[in-house]
């Protein structure tokens, strides 16, 4: 009974052969079944592949369309453009080329009356220049006329200066040349030796300034050509009492080594004309005294 039981049992050998079949088995199936699950998800995403890509085609191509069109609408508008510049620089050119025209005959035009104006001050400079050689001409004659004339005024008044004398005046002191009407006192005037002031001295109750002093006349006498005045000079008062026609009336002023005198020419009733002679030397020592202060 020992020898049958050993007869029929498997071997060893044979069960972890049979394990391994099983194991290859086993493993082959779970291969297979995770090989065609692995397929059905390839196919699933090679499917929403094609789909995305299906999409993308579509979205490309409506892209392209709409580049297309906008591609269209740049050309129109370029077109556009270009013919609305095109026509636009032909106005300007056209504008251009008729202001250009009108400058050149403005220019022309201008030129011709600059000419014009030139031909014509060339007439008027010919004309003035004859006119001042005539001016000239004239003047040059009005010149000589003028010399001519002073000369004879020079004459006249040294022949006049010859003509006036001299006298001792009231104070004692030999008077300057007297002059008995107003032409003969603008002769001693321009020789510039004195001062003259004429005076026109009616009897009034108001002295009358002449010069640097003031009268009054008191009376004049015309039968016996004799008059009576008051002067006032450095504040102080002095009458000159029944003095003759003609005759130098001498005083003096604070600082002045030379008479001042007072002439009448010419005597009617209540009315003396004449002329008040005063020094120069005078008035030069009383500008330097206060040049000097």
């Amino acid at each position: 009974m020992e020898t049958h039981s050993s007869s029929n049992r498997i071997p060893p050998i044979a069960i972890v052969l049979l394990v391994l079949v099983a194991c290859l088995i086993g493993t082959t199936v779970y291969l297979y079944l995770d090989l065609r699950t692995a397929k059905g998800e390839f196919a699933m995403r090679i499917q929403a592949a094609e789909e995305q890509i299906a999409l993308l085609e579509g979205n490309v191509n409506q892209t392209s369309r709409a580049v297309d069109s906008r591609v269209g609408e740049v050309r129109e508008l370029v077109a556009d453009a270009e013919k609305n510049l095109s026509a636009k620089a032909q106005a300007v050119e056209t504008k251009v080329l008729g202001r250009t025209d009108t400058l050149k005959k403005e220019i022309e035009q201008t030129r011709s009356q600059q000419q014009a104006a030139l031909s014509e001050v060339g007439g008027e400079l010919s004309e003035l220049r004859e006119k001042t050689d005539t001016a000239v001409g004239s003047l040059s004659g009005r010149v000589e006329g003028v010399q001519t004339e002073v000369e004879k005024n020079r004459e006249e008044i040294e022949r006049t200066i010859k003509e006036l004398t001299t006298v001792r005046g009231d104070l004692g002191v030999q008077s300057g040349l007297i002059a008995t009407n107003a032409k003969e006192v603008d002769a001693l005037r321009q020789l510039g030796e004195r001062n003259y002031f004429e005076f026109d001295l009616g009897k009034t109750k108001q002295p009358q300034r002449v010069g640097p002093i003031t009268l009054r006349l008191r009376r004049a006498d015309l039968k016996r050509n004799r008059f009576t005045v008051d002067l006032w000079a450095d504040d102080k008062q002095i009458e000159k009492k029944d003095k003759t026609l003609l005759e130098p009336v001498q005083f003096y002023l604070q600082g002045s080594r030379m008479p001042y005198e007072l002439v009448v020419n010419e005597l009617a009733k209540d009315h003396i004309k004449g002329y008040l002679s005063t020094p120069k030397v005078a008035e030069r020592r009383a500008a330097a005294g206060s040049g000097s202060e």
